[in-house]
């Protein structure tokens, strides 16, 4: 390693020391939620998990009777 030039591992580095400063810079700025925007998230969440499952139930729903008309009963 003593072959290696000092500047290049400066430039190695360099992105890591930046990326920790940056995420503690985060981390200081979070807040935590209050009750009131806990339920808003929380009910977009459960909104969105409907939707997933109910769009998978009915691509299901539709697949099932499509795959057995090109393969058949069998």
């Amino acid at each position: 390693m003593a072959d290696v030039p000092e500047n290049t591992l400066v430039a190695a580095i360099q992105p890591a020391k930046q990326f920790a400063v940056d995420s503690y810079r985060l981390i200081q700025k979070c807040t935590k939620p209050d009750a009131k925007e806990f339920r808003k998230i929380a009910l977009a969440t459960s909104i969105g998990f409907f939707m997933m499952g109910f769009l998978g139930f009915v691509v299901k729903l539709i697949h099932i009777p499509i795959n057995q008309i090109i393969i058949g009963s069998g």
